[in-house]
Parts: C-alpha cells; structure tokens; sequence
C-alpha cells in the first residue's frame, strides 16, 4: 500500500515539476530565445550577485562555483560553468566579462599532491583589472595579475602576469 502511495505522490512531484519547467522554459525562450538550466529558471543572476557582495549589475549564472574570499566589482558578467576560487583571495574588477567555463585560481594543490601530503597546498592572490575580457574556458593560474583592458583569448592558460590592454592568446589558437 505504502508502495503505490509513493509511487502515485511521486508520479504527481514528476508532473507537476513538468508543468512549472515547461512554463518556465517557454517564458524565457520567447522572451530571450534562450534556454537554461534549471537552476538559472529558478534564480535571478542579479539577485546572485547580490547575494554574494559583488558589485551593482554583476550578472552570475547559478551554476557558478565560487570558493572563498571572492571580490568582483560593477557590471560584470560571469558565465555558466565558471570557477572562481577565491581561497587565496581573488579580485575581479568592473566591467568585466567571465565566459563559460573560465576558471580563476588563487590556489593549487600540486606540491601537496606530489609530495604525498608532506608539502603545503599553496595560496596566491589573483588580480583581474577593470574591463578585462576572459574567453570561453580559459584557465588563470593562482598569482596572476592581469592588467586592465586586456583580452584573454578561448582555451588559454594563463600563469604569468599580463599587461593592461595586452591580448594572450594560446599559440595554437593564432596558428
């Protein structure tokens, strides 16, 4: 009996979950001709950025992981999928773009991996200036300063600092 209740109440769950998602997906598909996931439905990206300090018109997609001590100024735009470790402290300024996927750190765990334990993780802060652009599934190493106005091409990996207005790319990339 118990059974067939649960099964009934989650058949019930399953349809009426359909209805709002379906609802909510029509909605914003007319409105922006765009889908999401389900957690972006949900949650306003504003309202997120809110809900976590940063800057007046910061937009973040829900599925945005972010690890500690994360500061990122006005307007900024950050993707779906990104990371931003903050654990080592991490400043984003204003008007910056996040693509999706773009992952900022501020640590690593290498010598500690290697060592077998016996070495520290490490922590360095990472620095993003001000009008700064970050292509899709880009990768910024802990320690990084990148200069203001600077453009970070797709598929990059950056380890060293960049000066402001500079454009890195992966060297595959230009080939």
């Amino acid at each position: 009996m118990l059974k067939k209740y649960l099964k009934k109440l989650k058949n019930l769950f399953l349809t009426i979950y359909k209805k709002i998602y379906n609802k909510l997906y029509l909605n914003k598909k007319i409105k922006y001709n765009r889908s999401f996931s389900l957690g972006d439905y949900l949650n306003d990206r504003w309202e997120r950025g809110k809900k976590e300090g940063f800057g007046e018109g910061t937009s973040v997609y829900d599925n945005v992981l972010i690890l500690g001590d994360v500061k990122v100024g006005k307007n900024c735009w950050i993707g779906p999928n990104v990371v931003l470790d903050g654990s080592g402290g991490l400043e984003i300024g204003d008007y910056c773009s996040i693509s999706a996927g773009a992952q900022i750190y501020s640590h690593h765990t290498v010598k500690w991996s290697t060592s077998l334990g016996k070495e520290k993780i490490e922590y360095k802060p990472t620095k993003i200036g001000n009008g700064v652009y970050i292509g899709p599934h880009s990768v910024i190493q802990m320690g990084s300063v990148i200069g203001d106005q600077a453009i970070i091409g797709a598929l990059t990996f950056v380890n060293k600092n960049i000066k402001k207005g500079a454009k890195f790319f992966n060297k595959k990339n230009n080939e």
